[in-house]
C-alpha cells in the first residue's frame, strides 16, 4: 500500500489517489475566490491587503491540512464569508474597534469555540436554537453581503431622502459588476467548476482592457506577512478604558461564536453527510475531531491576521466528484500554498470585480428561508426580524439580537415558553445584557 493509502484509508473508502486529487482541485477552484475577496473586505479596515492575502492563503492551507490529517474528511477550510464582513463593517466599522483588537476578538472566540467543542456545549447550543432562527441567521448574513456588494459596485448609492437609491448604471463599475454576477449565475447553472473565480477574473480582465485596472504582473514572491502577523491587541481589547466597553466585547465575541458555531457545524454536517461519512463506524468520532480542527483554524488565523476560518460549503463540489477522504483537503491545502505566488493578480482585482461574488453567495444563502415555519407567527416573525435587521441596521449583531429576543418574547407572550429551549433563553439573555450595558 502507498503512503496516501495507509494515511487516508483510500481503499476502505472506495476511492483512489486520482479521484481525490481531482476532487481537491475541484474544491479549490470553487472556493479560491476567497483569496481575492477577503483582502478586499478586510482592507477596508486599514489592514495591509498584501499581508491579508498571505494570511488568507496560509489560514486556508493550515485549516484544510488539519482537517485532512486530524479528521480525514474531504472538507476545505478558509476565512468565511459573512464572518469577514462582520469583522470589517460591524466590529471595526460600526463599533469602532481597531483591527488589531478585532483580531483579538477572533482569537478569544476561537478559544471559546474550542472549549465549547471539547465540553460538548457546542452540540447543546446548536440543538437548542430553533431551525427558523438558524435559517434566518444564514439568510440575514446573505442580505448583509448583498447590500455590501451593491454598495461596493456603485449599483446603489446614498440618498438623503430615501437612504439608498439606484446608482448611475452608465458607469463601468456597476455595469461590469452586474455582468459578472450574471456570468457567475449562468456558469453555475451550467455546473461549470470555479464559476465564481471565473467571474472575478473576467470582470478584472475587462476592467484592464478598458484601462480601468493596471496590470501588476502575474507571479511573484508573496508579500510580507509582518503587517498582520501577531498584531492582535489582546490587552487593548480587554482593558475597559483603553479598549472596548464590556457591552461591545460581549457582543463581538458572542456574535463571532454564534456565527462560527452555526456556520461551521451546519456546513460540516451537510458536506460530510453528503459523502456518507457520518454513517461509518468511526464517523461520529472523526466529526468530533473535525470540530476541534475548525476551532484550531480560527485561533491560528487570528494570529496570522485574518477573520475567522471555517469549513466551506463549496467542499460539496469535491464530494460530487468523488471525494471521500482527507487527501482531498490536503490537495486543497497545497493549492492554497501555491496561490501565494499569485499576489500580483490579487492586487489587480478591483472592488467591483469581487462584488459579483458577494452578491451571488448572498443569493445562495437566501435559500435558507424555505426552512422557516411561515405558518407559525411565533417562528416566522422573529426569523423575519432577524434577517431584515442585519442589512437595515448594517449589523449582523443587531439582527441576531433582535431575532433571539423577539423569539423569546413571542414564545413567552403566547404561553408557549416551553418551546424555547434553555440555549435560546441563554443567548437571548446575553443580548439583553449587552443592550443594558450600553
Amino acid at each position: 500500500m502507498s503512503l496516501p493509502d495507509r494515511l487516508f484509508k483510500l481503499r476502505q473508502h472506495g476511492t483512489n489517489i486520482r479521484t481525490e486529487v481531482l476532487a481537491g482541485l475541484t474544491t479549490f477552484l470553487t472556493m479560491s475566490y476567497i483569496v481575492f475577496v477577503n483582502p478586499d473586505i478586510l482592507g477596508t479596515t486599514g489592514m495591509d491587503p498584501g499581508a491579508v492575502f498571505v494570511a488568507t492563503c496560509l489560514a486556508a492551507a493550515i485549516g484544510s491540512a488539519v482537517m485532512a490529517l486530524a479528521a480525514n474528511f474531504p472538507v476545505g477550510m478558509a476565512p468565511g464569508m459573512g464572518l469577514n464582513a462582520f469583522f470589517a463593517f460591524t466590529v471595526v466599522g460600526a463599533a469602532g474597534l481597531p483591527w488589531q483588537q478585532a483580531l483579538a476578538a477572533v482569537f478569544i472566540s476561537g478559544i471559546v469555540f474550542l472549549l465549547l467543542s471539547l465540553s460538548g456545549i457546542r452540540a447543546w447550543l446548536v440543538a437548542g436554537i430553533p431551525t427558523s432562527l438558524r435559517s434566518a441567521i444564514v439568510a440575514g448574513i446573505g442580505l448583509f453581503l448583498a447590500i455590501i456588494a451593491l454598495q461596493k459596485s456603485g449599483v446603489i448609492v446614498a440618498n438623503a431622502d430615501t437612504m439608498v437609491a439606484l446608482g448611475k448604471l452608465d458607469a463601468a463599475p456597476p455595469l461590469l459588476a452586474l455582468a459578472g454576477f450574471l456570468l457567475i449565475a449562468v456558469l453555475e447553472a451550467r455546473k461549470v467548476h470555479g464559476a465564481i473565480l471565473i467571474g472575478i477574473l473576467a470582470v478584472t480582465a475587462t476592467g484592464w482592457l478598458i484601462g480601468d485596472v493596471r496590470y501588476h504582473g502575474l507571479v511573484s514572491l508573496p508579500p510580507s506577512l509582518a503587517p498582520t502577523f501577531l498584531q492582535l491587541d489582546l490587552p487593548g481589547l480587554l482593558h475597559h478604558d483603553g479598549g472596548a466597553p464590556l457591552a461591545v466585547l460581549l457582543q463581538v465575541v458572542l456574535v463571532f461564536v454564534l456565527v462560527e458555531v452555526f456556520d461551521a457545524t451546519g456546513t460540516l454536517y451537510g458536506v460530510v453527510g453528503r459523502a456518507g461519512l457520518l454513517d461509518l463506524a468511526d464517523g461520529r468520532k472523526r466529526f468530533g475531531r473535525a470540530l476541534l480542527a475548525d476551532s484550531t483554524a480560527i485561533v491560528s488565523g487570528s494570529l496570522l491576521g485574518t477573520s475567522s476560518t471555517t469549513a466551506f460549503a463549496e467542499s460539496a463540489s469535491g464530494v460530487q466528484v468523488g471525494a471521500r477522504t482527507g487527501l482531498t483537503a490536503l490537495v486543497v491545502a497545497a493549492l492554497f500554498l501555491a496561490a501565494l505566488l499569485f499576489s500580483p493578480l490579487a492586487a489587480m482585482v478591483p472592488a467591483y470585480a469581487t462584488a459579483p461574488a458577494l452578491l451571488f453567495v448572498a443569493g445562495l444563502m437566501l435559500r435558507e428561508l424555505v426552512n422557516v415555519e411561515w405558518g407559525d407567527l411565533t417562528e416566522s416573525v422573529p426569523a423575519a426580524l432577524c434577517a431584515l435587521a442585519m442589512p437595515f441596521t448594517y449589523s449582523i449583531a443587531n439582527g441576531l439580537a433582535f431575532g433571539f429576543i423577539a423569539y423569546a418574547a413571542l414564545k413567552a407572550g403566547t404561553g408557549r415558553w416551553r418551546e424555547a429551549r434553555p440555549a435560546l433563553w441563554l443567548v437571548a439573555g446575553l443580548f439583553v445584557l449587552r443592550f443594558a450595558l450600553e
